[in-house]
């Protein structure tokens, strides 16, 4: 399966941005998408890249895209049935979704940026420059009357968000079919899916994910080291941590700040992501520390998974994080970045050639069933990555392969305005990507964020219910 053509494309493709997801989704764009390399262009910021570029034979073109300039830019290059696939950092995805709908191409991104310098523009508050409010504002377009019928916009399908929202979906039927609490067949809509998370008795759900890639290189002084966009993992570590708020919670904590705006499903904290750390666990790592990183399926796997009754009062909500352990230099590179008050190192490196070991363990962690946690997800090595597809590490590929499944899905459904991973057919997505993705397994543990902590530190902990935010939180 790994050299079929997945879908024939008769029209132009742009990609703007070009970083380490940029050239390791090209490859896997010309592997299974029938289409000219001749009718492909790359519009970037920067230098890196180009001799990928060039090894593919694909048009590489230098060009910052701007506020200023994105139409002049990219309305020559897009038309009716095209597809713009966005991998850039600082660029407005609403911008370029609303351009992409009025000349009727099709628009794929794997997470919504705004336009440079808006995550610390001190003339917004915390809640209007957050996930939530971008989200928002992709969200105001799918509301606009022309959205029925118009061309599909996929918005935040990469890894994660992305491919672990179709986890979720699994992993449910997975513990249907296990426990018998409910029916195992999947549900035909949001309500359905909520109502199945309700019945399995789910109080939380983490992006439980653990890299433990290492190279043969260890970060130097003054270094930020990572297997994936230095950038935006540092845009988003600098932002305030984000969740979706569950229905169970007792209360938020003093840190906590509720939206005036928007779902109500989710709370932001007053602090920055990279320095907020959970408890989590994943089936190989077991029990570790996690950052809880602000991240688009916090907030709408909680908002898809809502439930309200009649009088719309929230009758049920699972609380949604990330809890993100990156490779132990990134962790190294954030203690550091931290240290400077959030100023980034004037060095960066991107770990690829010089990884000599490591997985990546990517996965979501159902909690709450009397039968124990369920992680469902991806265990990728390093050296499976690089039998499977050149220019990707281990994080890279599981995102790249998720960006390609949801463009295939896309040119299938090209007139589904815009959509969430939620809103799409998470079996297609997961048969498309599984080649892909190492070991896809389901794995039952019995991990609680209390274990250890009541006969150690008994008054840290809340026993009446170990599903509390204030246990899983790191104080």
């Amino acid at each position: 399966m790994t050299d079929s053509t997945y879908v024939t494309f008769p029209g132009r493709l742009v990609i703007v941005g070009f970083g380490s997801i940029g050239q390791g989704v090209l490859p896997l764009i010309l592997r299974h998408v029938d289409m000219p390399r001749d009718r492909i262009t790359i519009i970037t910021a920067e230098e890196r890249g180009k001799e990928v570029a060039e090894d593919l034979g694909v048009t590489f073109r230098l060009e910052p895209v701007t506020e200023d300039n994105h139409r002049a830019l990219l309305e020559p290059l897009l038309g009716e049935g095209d597809f713009l696939l966005n991998l850039s950092v600082d660029v407005s995805s609403v911008a370029l979704m609303r351009l992409c709908r009025e000349v009727g191409a099709l628009y794929l991104d794997t997470v919504v940026e705004p336009w440079g310098g808006a995550y610390t523009d001190t003339s917004l508050t915390p809640s209007q420059r957050s996930n939530y409010a971008l989200r928002e504002s992709a969200l105001d377009l799918r509301r606009e009357p022309d959205n029925d019928g118009a061309p599909t916009a996929v918005v935040c399908h990469g890894a994660n968000p992305g491919l672990v929202n179709h986890f979720v979906k699994q992993a449910l039927l997975d513990m249907a079919a296990e426990t018998g609490a409910a029916e195992a067949t999947a549900p035909a809509d949001r309500e359905g899916w909520a109502r199945l998370a309700k019945a399995l008795g789910i109080k939380v759900i983490h992006i439980a994910e653990r890299d433990t890639q290492v190279a043969n290189q260890p970060k130097a002084v003054g270094e930020f080291v990572n297997t994936w966009s230095i950038e935006g993992f540092v845009g988003e570590g600098c932002q305030p941590a984000e969740l979706g708020w569950g229905s169970h919670e007792n209360g938020i904590p003093l840190d906590g700040r509720r939206h005036e705006f928007g779902s109500d499903a989710a709370i932001y904290l007053m602090r920055p992501g990279a320095s907020t750390r959970v408890r989590t666990w994943t089936p190989l790592e077991g029990p570790f520390h996690g950052f809880l990183i602000t991240h688009n399926e916090s907030i709408s796997l909680a908002d898809y998974l809502t439930l309200r009754d009649g009088a719309g009062f929230l009758d049920y909500r699972p609380t949604v994080h990330y809890a993100y352990h990156p490779c132990d230099d990134a962790v190294l590179s954030v203690h550091e970045l931290a240290g400077k008050n959030w100023r980034m190192q004037g060095t960066q490196r991107l770990l690829m050639d010089e990884i000599v070991s490591g997985i990546d363990e990517l996965g979501v962690l159902l909690c709450g069933n009397d039968k124990g946690v369920y992680w469902y997800g991806s265990r990728l090595s390093i050296d499976q990555a690089r039998d499977l597809a050149p220019y990707n590490n281990a994080t890279s590929l599981q995102v790249t392969v998720a960006a390609l499944a949801g463009m295939v899905w896309a040119l299938e459904n090209p007139r589904a305005g815009v959509v969430e991973p939620e809103d799409m057919d998470y079996a297609r997505i997961l048969d498309l990507c599984r080649p892909y993705l190492g070991d896809v397994v389901g794995a039952w543990g019995d991990w609680t964020p209390l274990q250890d902590r009541e006969r150690l530190f008994p008054e840290d902990v809340n026993t009446d219910d170990p599903w509390q935010f204030s246990n899983v939180r790191v104080s």
